[in-house]
Parts: structure tokens; sequence; C-alpha cells
């Protein structure tokens, strides 16, 4: 699927915080939020929450969660399944990867797949 996009060095993001990829860079419809969560590990979802419009990047993340700021929804970091109402439709997830010091998005790519 190719190396990704470097979007920060791996110290860029603090715990517990996400930041946003605009949409033009990542080349999807959609900005894409990267997330540190507060466990250490780095997640991508679309941005926008499945909900309303609302910015998931600004949203509170716990563990592997995050919440939408607006109306309380809640996904999950891994896979972006929605988890409470009023969110019924899973938040679009990608592949994250922490290479040589830095952290690169893999938009489109799933969580978990294995670059070709």
């Amino acid at each position: 699927m190719g190396e990704g996009i470097r979007v920060a060095a791996a110290d860029e993001i603090d715990e517990g915080t996400a930041l946003k990829v605009d949409a033009e860079v990542a080349g999807t419809s959609d900005d894409i939020a990267v997330f540190h969560s507060d466990n250490g590990s780095y997640y991508a979802l679309d941005d926008t929450c499945t909900h309303e419009e609302a910015s998931l990047s600004e949203g509170w993340i716990e563990d592997t969660e995050v919440e939408c700021p607006i109306h309380s929804a809640r996904f999950c970091l891994r896979t972006g399944e929605a988890l409470c109402l009023p969110a019924m439709v899973n938040a679009k997830a990608h592949r994250v990867e922490v290479r040589d010091d830095g952290i690169y998005l893999h938009p489109g790519e799933a969580p978990g797949e294995a670059p070709e």
C-alpha cells in the first residue's frame, strides 16, 4: 500500500490528544484524526462524527475510545465501531504506524491490514 504519510514526530502528539490531517493531504473525502491514546497507542479515524458535523479530533479520549464533543457519541479507536447512541454508523478506521521516530498514516488501509 505504500510508505504512508508522515504526519508527525512520535513526540509531537501528546497522550490523550489528537492531530487532524487535512483531507487534501490524506487524499480522502474526510479529514482524518490521528489519536494518541492514554494507553500509549496511536489510532486513526475519519474526523467527522457519523451522527453530526463535529470533529472527533476535538473529542475526549479515554483508553481506546473517543467521545464526540457535541452529543457524547463514543467510537472505538481500534475499529471505528459506534459504541453508543446517538451514533449508529461506524467511523472509518485507518492504519497508523510508528516508524523511525515518526507517526505514519495509511489512509484507506484498515488497522491490522498487512502491507503489500
